[in-house]
């Protein structure tokens, strides 16, 4: 999106996506969000044996053990969804270009989910972390809460420094927070200290979460642009390096490969989807692709 969100206010910002990104979605997804948005809002119903295309998310263990036969947990959906937007905007979520930041992405990506949920009925909330939870918004439906929650994730200031980000304090709070089976949106670049997988997995048992990972192509490859000052967005700390050494670059890249391999896969034991969205990316195309890739998942 070209259209920077800190001179827009939440009315331009949601007219803007309307008219370039949720039309657009309405004619490629033909109004079927469920591709997308599969599994929420549910409640249990029965038990039964498990059959070959089940989802392994749903096997129930206690009775397996019990049984000597895999079970899975059956579930009836409620008219009406809760959807929840975990929001991470610590430092590093302002990193990237004057115009395509990650918490532009993040803006705009929570205002497109918000108003596709909202116009069918559904309810959306957000909780707002930063070093520590900022802002819960409740859980509301209509228009108004989506521009509310626009007017709410501009207004949270952006920090010049703070200590480095703990997602496994967002996760247990949001654990705490959210007491009714919700759909459940993380966003965040995932630039967190360890420990954060477990109360990933905890949300995951009780909810269906999906994972929005935020990023910015420079984080993966470095531009040869000579000697630099390479600043850390969340400790302040400042380390001068040369891009135009070829090795560095390509050391710079390989760590950032095994980063992805690692995010990759803790995302896969924790049993949650994951939408990469770049800086750069088009809004409805990575929303397509997400919504194509759960929809192979769950064959």
């Amino acid at each position: 999106m070209s259209m920077s969100t800190s001179a827009a206010t939440p009315e331009r910002i949601l007219q803007r996506l309307d008219w370039r990104v949720i039309r657009r979605l309405d004619g490629l997804l033909q109004g079927d969000y469920r591709t997308l948005f599969y599994g929420f809002g549910v409640d249990f119903a029965d038990l039964r044996e498990y059959q070959a295309e089940d989802d392994i998310r749903y096997i129930d263990w206690n009775v397996t053990a019990r049984m000597n036969t895999p079970y899975v947990r059956q579930y009836v959906e409620d008219r009406e969804i809760t959807a929840w937007f975990l929001l991470d905007l610590s430092p590093s979520v302002d990193f990237g270009g004057l115009e395509h930041q990650k918490r532009t992405m993040l803006i705009d990506f929570v205002t497109v989910l918000a108003r596709l949920l909202t116009r069918h009925g559904n309810r959306v909330g957000a909780i707002m972390f930063g070093g520590s939870i900022r802002k819960v918004v409740p859980a509301r439906g209509g228009r108004i809460q989506v521009l509310r929650l626009i007017n709410d994730m501009l207004r949270q200031p952006r920090l010049p420094q703070a200590p480095f980000t703990d997602l496994k304090l967002f996760l247990n709070g949001a654990l705490n927070t959210i007491r009714r089976r919700s759909l459940v949106f993380i966003i965040s670049d995932f630039i967190s200290a360890p420990g954060w997988e477990t109360p990933l997995s905890l949300l995951n048992q009780r909810h269906e979460v999906l994972a929005i990972r935020l990023w910015d192509p420079r984080e993966v490859q470095l531009p040869d642009i000579g000697m630099v000052v390479m600043q850390d967005a969340e400790t302040a700390e400042q380390l001068y390096v040369d891009t135009h050494d070829r090795k560095f670059r390509q050391r710079f890249f390989e760590a950032a490969e095994r980063r992805e391999l690692a995010l990759k896969d803790a995302f896969k034991r924790a049993g949650v989807d994951m939408l990469s969205l770049s800086t750069e990316d088009d809004m409805v195309r990575a929303i397509v692709r997400f919504a194509k890739q759960r929809q192979q998942y769950r064959r």
